[in-house]
């Protein structure tokens, strides 16, 4: 077992292909996931993000090796020096851009997009090291990746449905409903940290909208404010945001 690995981490066809087939597999795997929830960046782009930044870290120990072997008489007398680890950190670099493009903000106050840009970095860094043949790493990193997003936002679900504070998005009839809603919710006891009205424009078919920043008493389920809001008859729509 111990030969196969070492073999595996040397400069040679069936190390490199080994490398570029487990970053591929591992980055499509995580998207898979991104890809059942409808994310921008699913199964192809985890993929390729993957397998590019595995390409990168193959690529650079190619040419330190080559630098140091072959070339080694040229690069003496050019002066040529090659650091491995800037090509990875040019990937990491590249990524950041790539997942800023995944994140927007709703008309709702919402920030969409954080967790695939997220996954995308760390699929990135996994690909890096299973291009460097740091098979370990590759398979703890790929558990963990796929834990946080699958189980871990479970727990993050439970755990925001059940806090204390929470975020409603209403768009209503008119901006005079406004006093209505916010009457219902202070006779919940709730306390209102902020609210964020949106103007709307009734002959675009925009109706307007807010967003009540909100604190509940201790164990008061959401669904119960949610509930009562939506029997308000100016409530057109809401939704926890």
């Amino acid at each position: 077992m111990n030969d196969m690995m070492l073999y595996l981490r040397q400069m040679n066809f069936p190390s490199i292909l080994f490398r570029l087939l487990l970053a591929m597999l591992c980055g499509g795997l995580i998207g898979l996931e991104r890809g059942k929830k409808h994310r921008a960046a699913g199964f192809r782009t985890y993929m390729l993000v993957s397998l590019g930044a595995a390409l990168t870290m193959i690529l650079g120990q190619y040419e330190y090796h080559m630098v140091t072997h072959a070339w080694s008489g040229a690069a003496t007398l050019l002066g040529i020096k090659t650091d491995v680890s800037r090509f990875g950190a040019q990937v990491i670099n590249g990524v950041g851009f790539l997942g800023a493009g995944t994140v927007i903000v709703t008309g709702r106050q919402q920030v969409k997009g954080l967790t695939t840009a997220a996954g995308l970095w760390a699929s990135a860094c996994m690909g890096l090291a299973s291009g460097a043949g740091f098979y370990e790493c590759v398979g703890v990193a790929f558990a963990l990746i796929l834990l946080s997003l699958n189980v871990f936002s479970r727990i993050e679900d439970f755990i925001v449905k059940n806090a204390r504070n929470m975020n409603v998005f209403i768009e209503f009839d008119t901006l005079d409903d406004v006093g209505t809603i916010i009457a219902l919710i202070k006779s919940k006891n709730v306390h209102i940290y902020e609210v964020d009205i949106d103007h709307g424009q009734n002959e675009q078919g925009k109706f307007p909208s807010a967003v009540f920043s909100l604190r509940l008493e201790r164990h008061t389920p959401h669904t119960e404010l949610l509930s009562a809001l939506a029997k308000l008859d100016c409530a057109r729509s809401i939704e926890e945001t």
